[in-house]
């Protein structure tokens, strides 16, 4: 590339120095989200999931799972076993649906659930269904999450305040109290530690690198006073919300002019700072942003650009992918995008070299802001093995994202500690019907030990009943040989004076 374009890029090439920075104000962001004297104005929130369990892999049953989180929502049953499979289907959902009475909407979820289930011929089963709901939710257990607004189209009345949970639960009522039981209540990145947890004994992170950027993880109990652990049990399941990290100016000092373009022109300025820098959702508009700056300054295209290539959004992060996917030294492909999405046929191969390093220095600092996060939740475990599950499309689709990731952790941890990023499968269906079964096993396990508990009092109820019975007997015996030895005395009494 040209030493032009390589010296405009060198704020977005961050030491590692950079990145411990970036890690301990994290760290010390994480912990005000945890605490309860702090948790209000923290800009890490870190939610308990109330969820204490993770899969071991040896569950076994039905599981359903119900995901919605756009226009359409799937319907999933995972029959696990000896032999895993997973059946699912997607329903659309229509725009009058979307906007109208919140029964509606409930009542159409549960219908087209009992269908499903029918076609499963399991309609006579009663079977636990984790419910993904990817919206605003205040979290109060793991089977209550309250609606804090709609967002993504969504409008219906009457769910925002409510139990959501309790909404779906009654729709399944009212289809003559269909047999389907909601166990557990969670968002897609709680379920992508789930469902890698089924198949990895040791995963203890989830993260998410889409169009979103979030991550799960194992905290202690001890550590999380916002959080009251009523089954005292030594691990929760928290949910970060790490994408505001730097609302608060926490990552001001790494900040580029191409970063705060992209917030003064988002929806949500001020927020989700840290998401912005790393998310799939304004990696390609940064790169545009770049050429565009470039060009003006006449380093890139030799000055000239075009109508396309001062469009907003124009630039979707899939070219990052596809421009550095092509072999080192082939400029074809890069070629073929900047003539055929920005217009720009006059580009040469060296235009295209230096566009490709734009790719590339915007991707690998996404990577390493991402496996500074992930590496912060490594250093708060004591675990010396621990395997991190990954989804989202720009973890899935970027041809080095994974080896960027995997080659910078180590650099920012403790030696002593192995880690192992793995595609996790279907979070917000699979992990979803995971937790299910652990909750319905952890409901089992409950009742089980309230039915002993009980047998137990019952237990005690009659031998306290036979106490007594025996005590009352022990009395009226008493009562009975004073009543003889008192009519012995009396007849005694008589007989004397008689006598007399």
């Amino acid at each position: 590339m040209s030493s032009a374009i390589r010296d405009r890029c060198k704020r977005l090439v961050l030491s590692d120095h950079l990145l411990q920075e970036v890690m301990s104000r994290l760290n010390a962001d994480i912990d005000k989200g945890l605490h309860k004297d702090t948790h209000a104005t923290a800009t890490v929130k870190c939610f308990p999931t109330f969820i204490q369990d993770l899969p071991q892999g040896t569950e076994t049953g039905k599981f359903l799972a119900l995901d919605l989180g756009g226009t359409n929502f799937r319907v999933l049953m995972i029959y696990a076993g000896e032999k895993f499979r997973m059946e699912h289907k997607t329903y659309p959902i229509s725009p009058e649906i979307m906007t109208g009475p919140g029964e509606q909407l409930f009542d159409y979820i549960a219908e087209s659930l009992e269908n499903f289930v029918r076609e499963q011929k399991a309609e006579n089963e009663h079977l636990p269904l984790g419910f993904t709901f990817s919206f605003p939710v205040d979290m109060m257990s793991l089977t209550k999450g309250v609606l804090v607004r709609w967002t993504k189209g969504f409008k219906c009345e009457g769910v925002v305040g409510a139990n959501v949970v309790e909404l779906l639960q009654q729709a399944l009522v009212r289809r003559s109290n269909f047999p389907v039981n909601v166990v557990a209540i969670l968002n897609d990145t709680a379920g992508c530690l789930v469902s890698c947890a089924y198949d990895h004994k040791h995963c203890k992170i989830g993260v998410i690198v889409g169009t979103g950027f979030n991550a799960c993880y194992v905290e202690r109990t001890e550590n999380v006073s916002t959080f009251e652990n009523e089954a005292n049990k030594p691990f929760v399941v928290i949910n970060t919300e790490w994408g505001a990290f730097g609302d608060d100016g926490a990552l001001d000092f790494l900040l580029t002019e191409f970063d705060r373009t992209i917030d003064d022109r988002s929806l949500n300025r001020g927020q989700q700072i840290y998401e912005k820098m790393v998310s799939g959702m304004y990696m390609g508009e940064i790169v545009r942003l770049m050429m565009e700056k470039f060009t003006e300054e006449g380093i890139l295209f030799n000055g000239k650009g075009s109508h396309q290539l001062s469009t907003r959004g124009i630039f979707d992060t899939m070219y990052i992918s596809t421009i550095e996917a092509a072999d080192v030294g082939d400029i074809s492909i890069c070629r073929n995008v900047l003539y055929q999405r920005l217009a720009l046929p006059h580009a040469t191969a060296q235009d295209c070299i230096d566009v490709r390093y734009l790719c590339r220095v915007v991707s690998q600092r996404s990577a390493h802001l991402a496996s500074a996060g992930i590496a912060t939740l490594l250093n708060r475990m004591d675990f010396s093995i621990v395997t991190v599950g990954v989804d989202g499309s720009v973890y899935r689709y970027h041809p080095y994202f994974h080896h960027m990731m995997l080659e910078k952790i180590p650099a920012l941890i403790s030696h002593s500690k192995k880690v192992n990023l793995v595609l996790s499968e279907d979070g917000s269906g699979r992990g979803a019907a995971f937790v299910a079964a652990v909750a319905a096993d952890e409901l089992k396990r409950k009742e089980e030990k309230r039915k002993q508990q009980e047998e137990k009092r019952k237990q005690q109820e009659e031998l306290e009943r036979q106490r007594e019975e025996k005590a009352k007997a022990e009395e009226a015996m008493r009562q009975e040989q004073t009543d003889v030895i008192s009519q012995e005395s009396q007849d005694d009494s008589n007989f004397s004076v008689h006598i007399f």
